[in-house]
């Protein structure tokens, strides 16, 4: 039987966890390709998947640099992403083929992702009423995006819609990838049996500097790129606005993303990247307008 779906794994510097993810891969019950991207580590992770098809990068560009680095080598009508700190039931891909196959409309499926207490950390991923996304714990059948971390997708529309934003770095590439799906009248749907095991934070430090600058500054640029232009500017006007506004606060929350250094280069590289923004969402397929997919998704 041949098969149908390629996963890509992108690892860096992941020696202490992808080893469960490869051998979580290689019980799956449905046949597959796997192809994993090396994002230069130097802490031996060359050496633990040297008996893999490897794609090893000159230099570190994160998860969504890493999966667009590969797209154009996926030869199978679906393509998996997948962290390497993930490890998958045996029956994780077969459920996702099954459910992309039989519902109409559905150009990506999202996993039932759970830490390793037992807790869930996502079954999709939510649009809020600024512009974040959100994962949720429960879900119907049908979402308005996936967790990039555990997901199938069919790899000709992620191809006509765009591709990876490799420019995100990490983060917010699975919720760009779902506006521009949506924009061109796709669908995505969470299929609960389809289970991931996942060491969060094991790849990167959630709470950190460097994960908050990713996360506000790529949630400005997809907004810029996909949501309606008023819902982008007055977000972007609104960023602007409390970080201005910040020296003069007695009720700072003591988070990294409240630290006026750190939100003044985010509007820094978000204003530099502006002109090539524009030009990104010029090119966007829009089958159903943003301001439909706004109504429909937004806060829900």
């Amino acid at each position: 039987m041949s098969a149908v779906s390629t996963v890509v794994v992108v690892t860096w510097r992941g020696r202490d966890h992808i080893t469960a993810c490869l051998d979580a891969l290689k019980a799956q019950k449905s046949p597959h390709r796997t192809i994993i991207v090396d994002n230069a580590s130097d802490d031996g992770t060359a050496e633990l998947i040297g008996g893999h098809e490897v794609v090893r990068l000159p230099r570190n560009v994160g998860y969504a640099g890493g999966l667009a680095a590969v797209l154009g080598m996926v030869d199978t009508p679906y393509v998996a992403w997948l962290n390497d700190d993930a490890a998958p039931d045996p029956s994780w891909l077969a459920e996702l083929e099954s459910a992309l196959n039989t519902e109409p409309g559905a150009a990506a499926a999202t996993s039932s992702i759970l830490l390793t207490d037992g807790s869930t950390q996502s079954v999709g991923v939510a649009l809020t009423a600024d512009g974040h996304g959100k994962d949720v714990v429960l879900a119907g059948r049908e979402v308005f995006g996936f967790c990039g971390g555990a997901a199938l997708l069919r790899t000709d529309v992620l191809t006509a819609v765009g591709g990876v934003p490799a420019s995100f770095f990490c983060y917010y590439e699975d919720t760009d990838t779902a506006w521009r799906l949506r924009l061109a009248g796709h669908r995505v749907i969470s299929v609960g049996p389809a289970r991931v095991r996942h060491r969060h934070g094991a790849s990167t430090r959630p709470g950190s500097a460097l994960f908050h600058r990713w996360n506000e500054r790529n949630r400005l640029l997809m907004l810029l790129r996909c949501a309606p232009a008023k819902v982008a500017l007055t977000q972007l006007a609104r960023f602007a606005a409390i970080t201005a506004m910040l020296p003069f606060r007695k009720d700072v929350p003591d988070a990294a993303n409240f630290r006026v250094g750190l939100r003044a280069r985010v509007l820094g590289e978000v204003l530099l990247r502006l002109p090539v923004t524009v030009v990104q969402r010029l090119r966007i397929t829009t089958k159903v307008p943003r301001q439909r997919v706004w109504q429909d998704w937004a806060g829900r």
